[in-house]
């Protein structure tokens, strides 16, 4: 059985707090004692707002029009150098042949890259807790406790508190290149652009006039996509929830585990699904114990009625290829099967580019982030520290599922960029007051925002387009390696 007996051995960050111009700074103790001293002090709503509109003087809508580029940004092959640091050095040619997909493949894994550049960039002063990598393919659905499937970001490996327009200049610039990826003409990627920066906007206004309560539990399923008039994209929707439905651990189980007598052990698919050596999973079992310590108490009552079978490698993603990824076995009630996922966390491809203390451990950091951005999270989601390094600990399989946006026609690609930018709203709010960011977008004509993010997005997928050619021209070149799958 998995014992929770032993305590929690990694250092931990402090939780993350809002001050009232919605900047997350760590939790002190002076924090504390501001955030005990806000509670019970009402603030009328004109007055945020009118906060949000006195930012409009410093930085206009089409302030956001510019690509501004790192004044010392690195060169591709530089920047793919500093990026592979701590991987696991036989899967970096994986890593890269990747990234040489396609230019929308390139911008999944160079999120550190245009953090530089946003960073050079213009910025209101609002701060929310940032995604940080809100790129079109990582919004997905996924299982709550109670069997809903809802759609929202899925991916927090680069959360930190900082610009929300960080966020949203990210998930547009995405849409222009996963519709260029997917044929879509410039007119329909234009539109995509504008209408999520538009759905932004107004899900920032819902919810600002709304009760706290209600804005703060509103969830992305299928009543969202109605909302924002993203109908053409209810039958993409409910394919992909239906498919997901059935993406379990029992599922994974029944198709890459067998039982060889006296274990129950998986089947692994080199290169991507590997063993690992007697001493790693002894360190991967020896974690679990402050992974438990990590869940909220009634969760830990749950896992430890778990025992552990085996443990295993396998390659996810495309930015985190050669990052260590291990996926635990779990024996449950009889037959019943549970994988668990333990990935490796880095710290923030934003940590450089932003005015935060860095956090004591990256695991906490990305569970943190995710607890406080979307409406739901996987209920198992902890962290623990494996061979000194920082990790998440989550389910495999939570009926997660995926809408690819690269696949997607003008019109659907239209409505993913409407409900992805609905997401990016709602999940903004939960650390930032949306009144500000409504205060932000008032007095003034909305459709020059959405052509300003539209414009950025355009220009900023041409720099990426230019970025991925020089990957090609690097790899033909033998400079750097990649293996093509």
């Amino acid at each position: 059985m998995i014992s929770a007996s032993t305590q929690v051995t990694n250092a931990a960050d402090e939780p993350l707090g809002s001050s009232a111009a919605g900047i997350m700074t760590p939790m002190g103790e002076r924090v504390r004692a501001e955030a005990a001293a806000a509670l019970g002090r009402w603030t009328a709503p004109e007055e945020v707002y009118a906060r949000g509109r006195a930012l409009r003087s410093s930085v206009d809508f089409k302030a956001h029009r510019a690509v501004s580029l790192a004044q010392d940004r690195p060169s591709v092959e530089q920047y793919v150098h500093a990026s592979n640091e701590d991987r696991l050095e036989h899967l970096v040619p994986l890593r890269i042949g990747r990234m040489l997909a396609n230019p929308f493949a390139f911008f999944r894994g160079a999120a550190g890259l245009q953090a530089g550049d946003l960073a050079a960039g213009c910025a209101t002063g609002l701060h929310a807790q940032l995604c940080g990598d809100a790129h079109a393919a990582n919004f997905g659905l996924y299982g709550t406790a109670e069997g809903q499937i809802v759609m929202d970001i899925n991916d927090f490996d680069e959360t930190l508190p900082g610009p929300w327009e960080w966020d949203l200049k990210r998930l547009v610039a995405s849409l222009v290149l996963a519709g260029r990826v997917g044929g879509v003409s410039d007119k329909g990627c234009r539109d995509a652009a504008e209408d999520a920066v538009r759905a932004y906007r107004t899900v920032i206004q819902h919810l600002a006039e709304i009760p706290f309560m209600d804005s703060w539990s509103a969830l992305g399923d299928e009543s969202t996509l109605s909302q924002v008039k993203a109908d053409d994209l209810l039958n993409d929707f409910s394919k992909a929830a239906e498919k997901s439905r059935k993406n379990t651990s029992a599922r994974f189980a029944a198709k890459w585990t067998t039982h060889d007598g006296e274990k129950w052990r998986f089947i692994t698919n080199p290169p991507t699904f590997t063993d690992v050596t007697q001493e790693t999973q002894e360190a991967v079992i020896s974690a679990l114990p402050s992974y438990v310590d990590s869940l909220r108490e009634s969760r830990r009552n749950l896992i430890m009625r778990y025992g552990v079978s085996d443990v295993a490698f396998r390659v996810v993603g495309t930015g985190s290829v050669g990052l260590r990824n291990y996926l635990v076995l779990l024996h449950g009630n009889g037959d019943e099967a549970l994988v668990l996922q333990a990935k490796q966390a880095r710290a923030s491809a934003l940590q450089p580019f932003l005015d935060v203390d860095p956090p004591k451990h990256d695991g906490k950091r990305i569970v943190h982030g995710a607890r406080l951005v979307q409406a739901e999270t996987d209920i198992l989601l902890g962290w623990t520290t494996i061979e000194g390094r920082p990790f998440i600990v989550r389910q495999f399989r939570n009926r997660k599922g995926q809408i690819d946006p690269t696949t997607l026609k003008r019109d659907d690609l239209d409505d993913y960029g409407r409900f992805a930018g609905a997401l990016l709203a709602r999940a903004h709010t939960r650390s930032l007051d949306p009144r500000l960011l409504a205060g932000y977008f008032q007095n003034g004509c909305g459709e020059d925002l959405d052509e300003a993010f539209a414009k950025y997005a355009f220009g900023y997928a041409d720099r990426t387009e230019a970025d991925h050619a020089e990957l090609v021209r690097l790899v033909k070149n033998g400079k750097l390696p990649a293996h093509v799958e």
